[in-house]
């Protein structure tokens, strides 16, 4: 793969502390972009444990990079082998399914519901980033794979892509993906896809709103790297903030932002960012943040 902002990689180790290598994910920081693909093409890069805090891992990682020269802005994820992600890896169920009959009558917590919510922390922790997020959707994307495409603040999706949410016709429930399907469905679609075990290809996921944008395979790359360019013009404390401004918006009434509202704007035009920014535009060049 080629990037437009050439940068020395970042090693994985120099990610994720106390983890002496990465086995289920692959990363790499090319200029303020942290590339994470899900690395286990035997499986449709299906997401076992190990992915889950990995993913977690080098999320957190990155985001304690703010502030440093080496500072990421966006986050990037893609899947191995031409598929994003074929959703839980099912030894992992079953080994929890296993634990959870053991230790049935005992008191103990329930080894499945651990195992679910553990997905779950991570749905969040990538909705919650103050980074930006993008999603590059190919081949199978789907159940959990289905639900961090809808957490993605962008989502590319290749032609190839198959949206699929199987869980109520395997049994379960897709009980963590949920809200994030409300939230980027809304409420109708979300459940009506629930409900017949949706099936989507790239262009119905479009209509939907599911992604932002369709691309031919030989042209994904293109397509990612004008949406990385497009948010490396904006600020990154702006971005954050408008991120966290917009979770608040979506279950809040307009009238009882308006002062705090009123306070981020303000905060944010008289701080460094505001002040380069105007300065940059009544001088008629980009601001620092823009990579040269």
């Amino acid at each position: 793969m080629t990037h437009s902002v050439p940068n020395e990689a970042i090693a994985p180790a120099e990610y994720v502390q106390d983890a002496p290598e990465l086995i289920a994910v692959l990363v790499e920081q090319v200029g303020a972009v942290l590339h994470i693909t899900l690395n286990r093409p035997e499986s449709r890069n299906a997401m076992s444990l190990q992915m889950v805090a990995e993913l977690r891992q080098v999320l957190a990682a990155a985001e304690g990079r703010a502030g440093q020269s080496d500072a990421v802005r966006v986050v990037a994820l893609r899947g191995a082998g031409g598929h994003f992600c074929a959703g839980a890896d099912l030894k992992d169920m079953a080994g929890a399914r296993m634990r959870a009959m053991q230790a049935a009558g005992t008191g103990a917590s329930d080894p499945m519901a651990e195992v679910n919510a553990e997905f779950g922390q991570l749905c969040v922790a990538y909705s919650r980033s103050p980074l930006a997020v993008v999603a590059v959707l190919e081949g199978t994307v789907m159940g959990g794979g289905f639900g961090l495409a809808c957490v993605a603040d962008v989502a590319i999706a290749s032609e190839t892509a198959n949206f699929r949410l199987p869980e109520t016709s395997l049994g379960v429930v897709p009980a963590q993906i949920a809200p994030f399907l409300v939230e980027r469905l809304g409420y109708s679609q979300a459940k009506r896809l629930a409900v017949t075990g949706g099936r989507l290809d790239a262009a119905a996921a479009l209509r939907l709103g599911l992604v932002h944008e369709v691309a031919a395979s030989d042209a994904i790359v293109s397509a990612l790297d004008k949406v990385l360019a497009d948010i490396l013009a904006c600020a990154p404390g702006a971005l954050a903030a408008t991120k966290a401004l917009m979770a608040q918006a979506r279950l809040r009434e307009p009238q009882d932002l308006v002062q705090s509202a009123a306070a981020i704007f303000s905060q944010a035009a008289q701080g460094p960012e505001g002040l380069e920014g105007m300065t940059a535009f009544i001088q008629k060049r980009k601001p620092n943040w823009v990579p040269a």
